[in-house]
Parts: C-alpha cells; sequence; structure tokens
C-alpha cells in the first residue's frame, strides 16, 4: 500500500506547459480579420495636406473639422456645404457646441481665395479661433 501511494500521487500532478497553439491560432484570425477590416475604416474626402514645420495644437475634447477639397467643395463631417449657406450652418451648429473652435483641412491644392472666403465666413459666424490642420515637414 505504502508503495502505490507515491505513484497515484505522481499520476495527479498539475501539467505546468500552457497550450499555446489555440491562442496563437485566434490570435492569427483576428489579424486576418483587422488587415481586411481596417482599410474599409478609411473614410472621408481625399486632401492633400500641406507640410509645414510648425508644432501641433492641442485639441479639445470634440473637435470640429471642416474640410476643402481640391475642387473647392466643402464637407463638415458627413454632410456637404453649399458655399452660400456657409455662414448660417456655421453659426447653427455652434450655437449648441460648447468648444467655439474650428479646424480647417484644406487641400494644398485649392486656390487661397476659397480658403481666405471660409475662414471671412466663419469669423462672420462669430467663430474667431481658426485653426489650419497641416502634416509636418519630413
Amino acid at each position: 500500500m505504502a508503495a502505490s501511494t507515491p505513484s497515484k500521487s505522481n499520476s495527479r500532478m498539475a501539467m505546468s506547459e500552457i497550450n499555446v497553439t489555440p491562442f496563437v491560432d485566434v490570435m492569427l484570425v483576428l489579424l486576418i480579420i483587422f488587415m481586411v477590416t481596417a482599410p474599409m475604416m478609411q473614410q472621408g474626402l481625399d486632401v492633400n495636406l500641406p507640410k509645414t514645420a510648425s508644432t501641433g495644437v492641442s485639441l479639445n475634447e470634440d473637435p470640429f473639422i471642416l474640410v476643402v477639397d481640391a475642387t473647392g467643395r466643402i464637407k463638415a463631417g458627413d454632410s456637404a456645404i453649399q458655399r452660400d449657406d456657409l455662414r448660417t450652418k456655421i453659426k447653427a451648429i455652434f450655437d449648441t457646441r460648447r468648444s467655439k473652435q474650428i479646424y480647417i483641412q484644406a487641400d494644398e491644392k485649392v486656390d487661397y481665395g476659397v480658403v481666405a472666403y471660409v475662414m471671412g465666413e466663419i469669423r462672420q459666424a462669430g467663430i474667431t479661433n481658426i485653426s489650419l490642420i497641416t502634416l509636418p515637414k519630413e
């Protein structure tokens, strides 16, 4: 009886190695899913931002970005804004917003006059805190 007791305790010892094969399988499946879905999450207008040597600014909790593409189309979020309606729409949007800061993301190929017009309409709507979004120089 005393001889059989040590063999029972050896067979009941916990396995100290962890099988990582299922973990690797799950991680590879997730990697493939993210690689397939990541390009679909890219949305918006194709805008080539100008490159400058300036440093970045700290963003508020909910930045309002106005996009001006190379053809001069103006877009806020997912909705397009006509040039004639820009002032009234900006005024209506910022009546309910706590942050009175606006960021303009203008394509580097858009005419300076279009950007100046957009900035003027924003200022006429009562928003004086305007920033231009650029990319850092390499």
